[in-house]
Order: structure tokens, then sequence, then C-alpha cells
């Protein structure tokens, strides 16, 4: 028997591959090093993505034959994770923790996309989650959206300003790399186009020019934003759409006819007219396919139910019908999973459209999902009379946590049937902890997660959860918040959240093997978070309660298990590498070199855009993190500040002053983001025990 193994795998290693795909070749290289060899990655002919996985002989090897490339990744991808039970996740690539022989196909494994598009990325998770990355970030993530079947996504870095002449060059660097890597494994990238966006001094090169004020963003002051909106139908328009994608063309070369292009979004058109509506998408349409003849128009669809007081059906109707025929426009239904636009747009009026899952505002990390509506109502969607349905997609905002939500989603996007979400919890888990023979114990605590916590059907709550402690702190405001950024919890934490923590830990003392496990550190981190976070809003309610009806010493000593949970919270999150501020103000820093200026610079953003989002507070806390040091710093301080004005207050008999109360936290948070972080750099502590302490602690 060992004669006949060491031959399989001495053959293995001298098999000479007959593959015409490159990019995979390169993939396998980079995540299954010790059998580089061992893969046969052929194209064949036929329709849509489809794919078929085989033995390559009885000595060894395996051969995936496909239609198009993305179909090649993705049956190389369930292989692994069917056959040899290993993954890649956000965490990092296991696929290299194969055995040293390769399991056989045996039966052989088939598969082929429901949809043609797989599309990923909000424009936006360019800022909350990859706003610093370095190339070595995203090369686990192309290569987790290649493996996963993603075929169409976003990339628009190195375009936006203004900023700094470094930054948009660095980025314009970076961009080259992630073009290139997306088209060798097989997804062509959505590139921007010219939107209608210009500076205003270009109003002084072109007196004629139809050129109109853009509307400030939200609450942003106007000198933060500093643009205008040059009419589709003014001839310049034309010219600068020509001169801007054959700039980009010659930059990363013929890889794409796809662009996105968003005029309208949380911004509106200058006239509700029919006429002007349609002339615009004509003349913007007709912009790019002068400039390529075989451009695609992808849009967002988040306009239509952001500004739907604007949006009425005909509008919408006007401004598509612009566009000729079905195929030259893609739709991204943009939060299709709790406000789908698709049903009563009528399909948008015949356009293809992606059913897209946004679920993540801002890189919000609580834990929520709905799987089971992920398995049902995309195929619902696309075999609903009339569909025109061509896509699933991911458009989260922040890239944070949850991360079965989004495996599901792009998995059914390769299932004509809704997906088993029990099997497929228990398969995700075996892959996740890399153990066909796991106890128990495990399975039923993520049973228990994807039963309840990951099958929320409360409406209230529409995307991953805010805890309050993220949030300034107020006497009212803070609980039960629903709709976008909910801190309403939709379960009893002592029978989901504590059980389940309870159980991993179990099964971490009896098997310690789990602790060497880097996704398994990461998820009792994760699950302890989330009950800190619970736990916070029950001390929080004592806190105003007793501030109502006490003394100061009774508000005094109820602010102290407040302050308990955050340094708590603080200690579990920096014992895990995924949960650092440290991480974040690092990755911006490394971009200025030796340059102390621009790096102060980067480090003021990155704190900036986690706190205060603006200068004065304009987006305050909507992309608020729970990371060490980030909990422990900042959120200590705001909330031992308001604990503080609240003792005073009693003490001296002053009311309670809001205004107060929120000037102050707002000069916490410019305080905060003009300091330097001077660490810990690097996690400290052992992530098991402080875990069991915790549990011990808070159950």
């Amino acid at each position: 028997m060992f004669i006949h193994l060491l031959v399989a795998w001495i053959f293995s290693i001298a098999l000479v591959r007959c593959t015409d795909l490159p990019g995979l070749d390169a993939l396998v290289r980079r995540r299954l090093p010790s059998h580089s060899h061992s893969f046969t990655f052929n194209q064949i002919d036929g329709e849509g993505d489809a794919f078929n996985v085989t033995d390559t002989s009885i000595l060894g090897g395996i051969t995936v034959s496909c239609t198009t490339t993305s179909a090649c990744a993705r049956g190389l991808y369930t292989y692994l994770t069917q056959r040899a039970g290993v993954d890649i996740w956000w965490t990092g690539s296991r696929l290299n923790n194969l055995p040293p022989f390769l399991p056989r196909v045996h039966r052989p494994l088939s598969g082929k996309a429901v949809v043609p598009y797989r599309y990923h990325f909000d424009a936006v998770t360019f800022g909350y989650t990859t706003a610093f990355w370095s190339f070595d970030k995203w090369e686990l993530l192309l290569d987790w959206l290649a493996l996963r079947g993603v075929n169409i996504p976003l990339a628009e870095l190195g375009t936006r300003g203004p900023l700094p002449a470094k930054w948009v060059n660095d980025q314009f660097e970076l961009q080259k790399q992630i073009v290139r890597r997306m088209a060798e494994l097989g997804m062509t990238p959505v590139l921007p186009a010219f939107t209608g966006f210009v500076p205003k001094a270009l109003k002084t090169r072109h007196f004629n020019a139809t050129i109109n004020p853009a509307s400030p963003w939200i609450t942003f002051p106007p000198d933060t934003t500093p643009v205008d909106f040059l009419q589709p139908t003014d001839p310049l328009f034309a010219t600068l759409q020509k001169s801007f994608i054959l700039k980009q063309k010659e930059a990363y070369g013929n890889v794409s006819h796809i662009y996105t292009l968003d005029q309208y979004n949380e911004n509106n058109p200058t006239s509700g007219d029919l006429t002007y509506l349609h002339n615009v998408a004509a003349d913007t349409f007709a912009s790019l396919r002068a400039a390529d003849p075989q451009a695609i128009w992808l849009m967002s669809g988040w306009l239509f139910f952001s500004s739907s007081y604007f949006w009425s059906p005909e509008r919408v109707q006007a401004y598509l019908g612009g566009v000729p025929g079905p195929d030259s426009m893609i739709i991204l239904d943009f939060y299709s999973e709790i406000k789908p636009q698709w049903d009563h747009l009528q399909n948008f009026f015949g356009k293809s459209w992606v059913w897209c899952e946004l679920h993540d505002f801002g890189g919000d990390m609580g834990m929520q999902g709905n799987l089971q509506l992920l398995t049902t109502k995309p195929l619902e969607a696309l075999n609903s009379s009339g569909s025109s349905m061509k896509g699933m997609g991911l458009t989260m905002e922040g890239q944070e946590g949850n991360e079965i939500v989004y495996d599901v989603l792009l998995d059914q996007a390769w299932s004509s049937t809704p997906l088993n979400v029990s099997g497929y919890g228990r398969n995700w888990t075996m892959r996740r902890y890399q153990s066909s023979d796991l106890p128990d114990s495990v399975y039923n605590a993520w049973s228990t997660l994807d039963g309840v916590i990951y099958n929320i059907q409360n409406p209230g709550t529409q995307s991953a959860i805010k805890s309050i402690f993220e949030l300034a702190p107020s006497l009212s405001g803070l609980v039960g918040r629903i709709g976008h950024h909910p801190t309403f919890i939709p379960y009893d934490t002592n029978t989901t959240i504590v059980p389940s923590l309870r159980l991993l830990v179990q099964a971490g003392s009896e098997h310690r093997y789990l602790r060497d496990n880097p996704e398994f550190n990461y998820d009792i981190v994760d699950i302890c978070r989330q009950l800190l976070a619970n736990r916070f809003i029950d001390v929080y309610n004592n806190l105003v309660s007793t501030y109502s009806s006490s003394s100061a010493d009774a508000v005094a000593a109820a602010a102290l298990p407040l302050l308990d949970i955050i340094r708590d919270l603080d200690w579990v999150l920096g014992t895990n590498e995924n949960f650092l501020l440290a991480n974040w103000i690092r990755d911006a820093r490394s971009w200025a070199g030796d340059n102390e200026t621009y790096a102060a610079y980067l480090e003021y953003n990155a704190r900036n855009q986690i706190t205060l989002w603006g200068s004065n507070g304009e987006e305050n806390d909507y992309a608020s993190k729970q990371w060490a040091g980030l909990v422990g710093d900042y959120y200590l301080r705001r909330w031992q500040s308001f604990t503080d004005y609240l003792v005073a207050t009693k003490r001296n008999g002053v009311p309670y002053n809001a205004d107060y109360v929120k000037s102050s936290m707002i000069s916490i948070g410019k305080e905060w983001n003009l300091e330097t972080f001077t660490g810990p750099w690097d996690v400290q502590g052992n992530t098991f025990d402080t875990v069991q302490n915790l549990l011990l602690k808070y159950a």
C-alpha cells in the first residue's frame, strides 16, 4: 500500500499539465504550493459558466474542465471544499492544509451558475474596509472572490479627489495590480466611467458648458464637496467621457467593457421632467458607446430606494428607457434582502439586474443575518414572471464579520434549488475548523447561531447590529433602534449567545487542537464580543434608571459595571489580530514611508472615519468599529466623561443638558482624531483563556 501511495505521489509531482488558464495555475502555486503540479485546467465549449471536476488518472491529479476561467475557479473551490475539506476565509487561506495525498474525486463534481453575473463590492467598501490595504491583503480577497465564482467585481481605486497627489498616484498603481489580477483570475473588472461631476474651476475654461451646482452630500458643508455637474446633454460630456475611457484603457489594457456610472446616488436630478430624465440617460449611454462600442452601463439602484420620494415608477422608467435594449445596462438592486426595488419597478422595466445583499452599513460588526431568506428570495425573483434578473451579488458597505451570511449568497448563485441551511451550516463549520470529526458541542453551538442569530425574521433589524457603546453617550435614543444601524437585539442573549459560547469553550477545553485554529479563535472572540455588547445594554438601562431616581453615589455605583464591560471588551479584542485598531492605523501610516507629516495626515483620516466622520461629526459613529484600542481608549473616554457628568449633575443639583453632552462628545472626538497611536501594536494575552474568564463573569 505504501509503495502504491509513493508512486502516486511521485506521479503527481511529475504531471505535465495541459492548461490554458495561467491565472489559475498561479493561484494554485500561491495557495496550494505543495500540490502545484496536481491540478489541470481545461477550457471547453459550452453555455454559461459550467465546470466538471474529475480525477486525472488512477495515479493522481485533479482535472477541472470549464467553459470560463471563472467556472474553473469555482470548480477548483468545489473540489477543495467538498472533497478536501479546506477553505479560504477573510482571516486567511487554509487551502494549504490539504493532506499530502489529494483525496480522489471518484464521482465527478459538476456545477453551473444559475446567473451569468456574480457581483461584489459597494463603492464605499473601498473606504470603510479596504481604504489603506496594500496588495498583500487585496491578493487574499481576490483569490477569495475568484474561488467563490465572482466574475464582475467593482474596481475603482486611484480616481478620486480632492486628495493628495501622492495618495491618488499610489492608489492608481495599486489599481493596476488589482485589475491585472482580476483579469488573470477570470473576472471582468467593473471600471469607472466619467459621471459628469467636475471641479468648479472647469467653468472658467468652458464658459458655455451647461454646468449646474451639485448638491451638498447629506450633512456635510458645501466646501467639502466642491464639485458641479456637467449635463450629459452638453457636447463636452462626450468629449470628457471618451478621453477618460481611452486613458483608462491605456493604463489597464482592454480588460472590460462594463463601466460603473452613478449620477444621482444620494443627490437628485435638477429636474423631474420625464423627457429630461430620458435624455440624460440617452446622452450618457451614447457617450459610453462612442468611447467603447461594446460598453455596458452598470449602475446602483440604491437611489430608487433612498430617494424614493423623487424616483416614481414613471421617472425610473423614463430614465432607464434612455438606454436601448435589455443587456446594455445592469442595475444593482442594492438592498434586495430588505428593500427590493425590482418588484414594484417591473424588473427595472426590462433591464438586466442583480439581486444584491447589502446587510452591512459602514462596517457594523454585530452578529445578524437571515440565511433562509438568502437561499429562497433570489431564486423566487429569478423564476418570477417576466424576470430580467441576471445576477446575484454582495454590496455590503463594510466587510466585517458574519462571513457565513455572504458565503451563502455566493454559493446560492451556483444552485438552482435553495440550499439546505442546516446541512450547509454543518459542512461550513467542518471546513472552518478543518475537521470532519468535530465534537457535537461545536455543531450544537453553530446550530443555535444558524437557527436564531442567522435566521432573524424581524423586519426592524435590517442589517448587522451596532452596539450602543459605539454611539455618542446620551440618556435617550440609543436602545432599540431599528432600520439601518439597528441597536435592537431581536433574540434572547441567554438562550443563544451564552450557550453557543459555552459550547465552543467546552469544545476548546476538551479538544485542544481547536485552539490552534485561527477561525475558532476568531469566532470565540466574536461571540464573546457580542455577549459583552448585549450585556452593556442592561447596565446602561440600569444607569439611566438610577440617574432618574437615585443619588449621586448610586449613579457612580451604577456606572462601574458599564465601564468595566468596556475594559473587558477591549481586553478580549486585544487577544486577536483581527480586532486591532493598530492594524487600521499601521496600514494607513504605511503609505507615507518616512514622511511623518503625510503619515500624520493619513492617521487623522483613519481615526476620523471611524469616529466623527467629518470635521464636526457630520456622520458621527457611522463607521464605528469594535476594535481593541478604539474600545478601550476612545469609547471608554467618552463613557467615562459621560458618567462623570451624570454624577456631577446629581451631586451639584444641576439639570441634565443634552446639548452640552453632545458638544463635549464632539470635542473628545476632535481631540482623539489629532492624537498619534502609540500601541500596543500586536496582540496581548491568550484568546482562549481570556474568553473563558469572561464567559464565567458574564454568562
